[in-house]
């Protein structure tokens, strides 16, 4: 089954094929209007604008934090009565250089505050404090997708990996459209989500 849509779609596959098409379609635009450089770098409520403006189309919670607890596998997200807090800590954490940085986006992946879309609004959010605080911007031509995957599972134990992967994908390209479009890319989704009510966990 697919998650309510605006599209109509009950078919998951179908959803996913026009979720990627118009939310691809959608940060282009946030892109070639510029309304990133409008909003402050490292904050919720960036994140909460991006989401909203790529997946306004789709779903009515675009921009909402989930109401669910979600997990990926054996691991299990911030659970909802503590997602709030976690969101103001993710806030206050320093982003002064790289590493701080990676740091902030690994948290903020823990916290993963939206039913659907984290990773793509996510990395559009790293890449904004990236360009803001140290002059770069991820190449995500230049990470393997499933070192990529597989570095963000275990990011919650060990950033080792994760901060290598991204450190050695830097480029001064900050205003490269190719650059930015690549972190939207389907290839670099999450996939395998188990919703669980709240009553259970």
């Amino acid at each position: 089954m697919a998650l309510e849509n605006k599209l109509g779609i009950t078919s998951s596959a179908d959803l996913a094929r026009e979720e990627e098409r118009i939310s691809k379609k959608k940060a282009l635009k946030l892109f070639e209007k510029g309304v990133l450089n409008n909003l402050p770098s490292g904050k919720f409520s960036t994140l909460q604008a991006i989401h909203k403006y790529l997946f306004e189309d789709i779903y009515n919670f675009a921009g909402e934090l989930r109401t669910i607890n979600i997990a990926k596998g054996i691991f299990r997200f911030a659970p909802l009565m503590y997602l709030q807090s976690a969101l103001e800590n993710i806030d206050k954490m320093p982003q002064s250089n790289f590493d701080e940085i990676v740091e902030k986006y690994v948290e903020m992946n823990i916290a993963h505050p939206f039913r659907e879309g984290n990773g793509r609004s996510t990395r559009i959010w790293l890449d904004h404090i990236l360009k803001n605080e140290i002059g770069k911007v991820v190449d995500w031509s230049k990470v393997d997708k499933e070192d990529y995957l597989l570095a963000m599972e275990r990011s919650p134990i060990k950033d080792i990996e994760i901060k290598y992967l991204l450190k050695s994908a830097l480029t001064d390209q900050v205003n490269s459209r190719e650059v930015y479009m690549k972190g939207i890319d389907h290839s670099y989704y999450y996939e395998g989500y188990t919703t669980f009510k709240t009553e259970e966990l």
